[in-house]
Formats: structure tokens, C-alpha cells, sequence
């Protein structure tokens, strides 16, 4: 789909909700962004907000939408998005339920997307996991109920859609460093301009104040949502993707 606007989420599986940890990059015209920050309540609002709209949003989020064929299997689960995130979403918190799937495997298989678009870790990875069922659980549900278009997995005709995204996939797509632009000194934040002259060369408006903020964010939050502002390659996947989810 080519969006009327659209929308890069990097996104916070914190306890607190994500609470002002949550960045939402928005393309609102050929000359400008907004960033907000939200909390996950706030952003599900935002997300069936813009189904109000007479516009097509995509709205493209860092964290995973789904987990491994591999687990799904091993929990006896029926082998479609929806049945695993429903199954996940019975244990209430992302901390139970890694407890039971360490239950039944300590492994953290990767996903055919996790392989093919070089994301940085498992699904299940001690650093990923609560991003992992707090995507599927608090947003991914609430977005598939109201009738949301989640990509590729539950289609719906909506102007909204929803898919995954992951920076350091589209950095490394492109070409550009996707390593050492987050953390505090002079090199990261060289790469981080260096990246943000990058996005600007590509058509994306960055004024001079986002600039600053963008190089003086050392965790790079910022720059992370304004990456995902970049085209998305919507190229065919493969039949596992519906199942597990893919990274556009």
C-alpha cells in the first residue's frame, strides 16, 4: 500500500505502560514531522484515531508481532497469528508468560523474518520479550478486535494498517551503519547525524531543531522512529509470515 501518512513507533514493552518511553513519528506533510511521546494506551487511541480519517495510515512499529512456528508447535497452540497471540495473552504479563515457555524450552528460535531481515534478536530474548507480548497482547489484540489491518496477518480491508518494523533492518537494507549510533560521546552521536543527513537526503523533512534533539538523544529513540518513516519494501513473504508475523 502507498499511505496518505506515515507513521514510525518505537515502541517500549516497560512495566509502566511505556510511559513518555514510547516515540511516534508522523509524516504529516511533504514538510513536516511531528514526534510524540505516548504510553501503550495512547498509542492504540492514536492508531483508531486515524481510522476516523478519510486518509490511508500505516503505522510501522519496532517490536515483534508475533512468535516462532517453532514454539507454537511446541505448546500445542493452532498454527495462526490470532490462536498465539490469544494463548499469550492468558498469562497476563510478558514475565509469566516467558516462564512458560522456558518451561517447556529455553530456546529462542528466530522467526523466518528474524533470519531474513537480520533483526537483532529472538522474540523471546530476555531483551525483546516484554516488547514482544506487550505488541501482541496490549496493541496487536485491541487493534485486530476494532478491526485494524494487521500485516500480513489479519487483513481487513481497513484504511489503517499495522505491521512490524525494525530499524536496524532498514539501516542495513540501505546500506548505512546500523551499529553505533546509540550511547553517549562523540562517535555515536556522529553517526546518529550521520544518519539524519541520510533520512533528509531521501526526502524526509528533519528541521534544525529535530536535528539537535535527534543527535542529543543518546539513546536514539528519536532517530529510531524517524528511520521508520522510510519506505517500506512490501516484497512477497512467505506462507510462516502470516503465522508469525513480518518485518516490512
Amino acid at each position: 500500500m502507498t499511505p496518505s501518512q506515515l507513521h514510525g513507533v518505537d515502541f517500549s514493552g516497560a512495566e509502566n505502560g511505556g510511559l513518555h518511553k514510547i516515540r511516534v513519528a508522523s509524516w504529516k506533510s511533504p514538510t513536516e514531522i511531528v514526534v510524540e511521546r505516548a504510553d501503550r494506551k495512547m498509542l492504540v487511541r492514536m492508531i483508531l484515531d486515524s481510522a476516523k480519517s478519510e486518509q490511508s495510515h500505516l503505522w510501522r512499529i519496532d517490536a515483534p508481532a508475533g512468535i516462532p512456528l517453532q514454539t507454537i508447535r511446541a505448546h500445542g497452540i493452532a498454527e495462526n497469528w490470532l490462536a498465539s497471540a490469544q494463548w499469550s495473552a492468558q498469562f497476563g504479563s510478558p514475565r509469566a508468560w516467558r516462564t512458560k515457555l522456558r518451561e517447556v524450552s529455553r530456546e529462542e528460535p528466530r522467526r523466518k523474518t528474524d533470519s531474513q531481515s537480520r533483526t537483532p534478536m529472538a522474540p523471546m530474548n530476555l531483551r525483546v520479550f516484554k516488547q514482544t507480548w506487550t505488541f501482541m497482547c496490549e496493541v496487536l489484540l485491541p487493534l485486530q478486535s476494532a478491526g485494524i489491518s494487521i500485516s500480513p496477518m489479519a487483513l481487513t480491508g481497513s484504511r489503517v494498517t499495522v505491521c512490524e518494523s525494525c530499524p536496524s533492518s532498514v539501516l542495513q537494507r540501505l546500506g548505512w551503519p546500523a551499529k553505533g549510533y546509540k550511547g553517549e560521546g562523540v562517535p555515536p552521536s556522529r553517526v546518529r547525524a550521520l544518519i539524519a543527513r541520510r533520512l533528509e537526503e531521501t526526502g524526509i523533512p528533519i528541521s534544525k531543531v529535530m536535528m539537535q534533539k535527534i543527535i542529543e538523544d543518546t539513546e536514539g529513540d528519536l532517530l529510531d522512529a524517524i528511520i521508520l518513516l522510510t519506505p517500506p519494501v512490501f516484497s512477497a513473504f512467505p506462507a510462516e509470515a502470516i503465522v508469525e508475523g513480518w518485518v516490512f
